[in-house]
């Protein structure tokens, strides 16, 4: 079987990434707040809307992830499999239904910034670090309540996003803002270089045997810093709506082309 994708070698065992299915375990901080609708609007692709039900509500989310492909060989060859990163995700009516849409997302690997790529997230680079839980000694936080954590994204040397949370108590779920099926654009502009692209497409996607665990509901803080290659900061937190803290498991195997622009 030759590479999944770059670089093409005989062998395929110099691609970037192997081929689905992905699998993924990881521990996430959430917090949720609202933001002015017009500038959720403005992350909207073309013929998307608004929800009618909080327009201006936004999660943004640090993820600290193990993953590997099918035949699991990146678990004993961690370098390959651990990495960390930061999206948002806002909400959006298209064809009559409602999406969730990562329209700024930042990885620390290069593997999981080009999978991004496949998937139609927007990935950067970034520096991500999140506290973690501890189950033994003093130097970390419980999964109980008055846990405290601390997360921070930067990007080219410049803090982009900072965020605490403190644990109040279990909770069913770890928010509403990404709980819907995503709606991704994968575009690639044309090696001519003259305005058009080579691929444009509206794209979906869900996971599969998904699992949840350690559900926590908790206070958030959260300060987003403009930059001069970022724009988060636009997305301005006008009220937290809440924080929360969860371990999630799921697979993925493919998406679907809802439209070809």
């Amino acid at each position: 079987m030759g590479a999944f994708l770059f670089p093409e070698t005989p062998s395929g065992r110099s691609s970037l990434i192997p081929p689905p299915p992905w699998h993924y375990s990881g521990e996430m901080i959430t917090v949720e707040f609202r933001t002015h609708p017009d500038r959720v609007a403005e992350l909207l692709p073309e013929g998307a809307t608004l929800v009618d039900d909080d327009p201006g509500a936004v999660a943004l989310i640090w993820a600290d992830w193990q993953s590997s492909g099918d035949d699991f060989e990146e678990i004993l060859d961690p370098g390959r499999s651990q990495y960390k990163e930061v999206f948002a995700v806002i909400r959006g009516r298209w064809n009559d239904e409602t999406w969730s849409r990562c329209p700024y997302i930042w990885v620390d690997k290069d593997f999981a910034m080009v999978r991004g790529y496949h998937q139609g997230y927007p990935k950067k680079l970034g520096e991500i670090w999140m506290t973690r839980p501890i189950t033994v000694g003093r130097a970390g936080p419980r999964l109980e309540s008055g846990g405290r954590f601390g997360a921070t994204v930067s990007a080219n040397g410049r803090l982009v996003a900072e965020a605490t949370i403190q644990l109040t108590e279990p909770t069913d779920s770890p928010g509403f803002v990404n709980g819907h099926p995503m709606l991704h654009n994968r575009r690639w502009p044309s090696i001519e270089s003259d305005g058009s692209n080579s691929m444009d497409e509206l794209v979906t996607m869900r996971g599969y045997d998904g699992e949840v665990a350690d559900v926590w509901a908790a206070d958030a803080t959260l300060a987003l810093h403009s930059t001069p290659t970022e724009e988060l900061a636009l997305l301005e937190p006008l009220e937290i709506i809440g924080g929360y803290y969860h371990r999630v498991g799921v697979s993925w195997r493919g998406g679907t082309t809802l439209e070809a622009r």
